[in-house]
């Protein structure tokens, strides 16, 4: 068991299986070329079935050796997920899922520290970014509101509802053809209307949005300050565990030497 242990922790194993998921992730895209599929279609089916065999291997070995703790883990949870969802038949009415076994490439995310420490920054700044998320809401819902009556006459096909608003401004918001396509067209007939789109154009994509940056790269921060303490933490008691060993020697050398005397 211990052998087995060190063996699915060792540096090694985790680059091997790495390079896998990367392999793996290259056939699934093949398989989507028909040219390729036509003359190897056998061949590549045959490797992923292979690399799907030597996935369930490495979660069995690893529920062996971790036991219940396997499922406190979450990152090795969702690998279970997303190898399982491989294994679903071929046919059937489940048949519709096989198309995400591509989400086996993922596992790169559980598997490399530096994405991991990514995705856990972005679930840290969740709760923050849903505050956010309510704050760009009301704003897109109150000028959706005020778009709709100021223009939805003339320009019912951009403002015609609130619906129709909402999406118009989305595109605004990211300022794509908003100038040449929205703007400039509603001002021929309204020309104060850049007193409208201006304020929504600094409220969302200057401001609410570079909000979410700010949360993100504060929970990023975070996230590498908590792994940063946890390395602290664990070098402190290596070293007090040192320095612990140290005195039971010096402890024994003195009672040897007082043995001699």
């Amino acid at each position: 068991m211990d052998r087995l242990k060190s063996l699915i922790e060792s540096r090694r194993f985790e680059l091997i299986i790495t390079w896998l998921i990367v392999v793996n992730a290259i056939t699934l895209g093949l398989e989507t070329v028909q040219a390729i599929t036509v003359n190897y279609g056998d061949l590549l089916s045959a490797l992923d079935h292979a690399l799907l065999a030597i996935f369930v291997v490495e979660l069995l070995a690893r529920m062996v050796v971790y036991r219940t703790a396997f499922f406190r883990d979450p990152w090795r949870v969702f690998d279970l997920v997303v190898v399982g969802i491989s294994l679903l038949p071929a046919s059937g009415p489940l048949s519709i899922l096989r198309a995400l076994r591509v989400l086996r490439v993922l596992r790169l995310v559980s598997i490399i520290p530096s994405m991991r420490r990514v995705v856990g920054g972005l679930f840290l700044a969740l709760p923050s970014m849903a505050s956010i998320f309510l704050l760009l809401c009301l704003v897109f819902y109150v000028f959706s509101v005020m778009a709709t009556k100021l223009y939805g006459a003339d320009f019912p096909d951009f403002f015609g509802s609130i619906a129709a608003s909402a999406f118009t401004l989305f595109q605004v918001m990211t300022l794509e053809s908003w100038a040449a396509g929205i703007v400039r067209p509603v001002m021929e007939k309204h020309p104060q209307a850049w007193m409208f789109f201006l304020p929504f154009i600094l409220a969302t994509s200057f401001t609410v949005l570079n909000l979410f940056i700010g949360i993100i790269v504060s929970a990023m921060q975070q996230e590498h300050e908590a792994e940063a303490d946890t390395a602290r933490e664990e070098m402190q008691e290596d070293q007090a565990t040192i320095l612990r060993e140290l005195k039971a020697i010096r402890a024994e050398l003195t009672a040897l030497r007082a043995r001699q005397e």
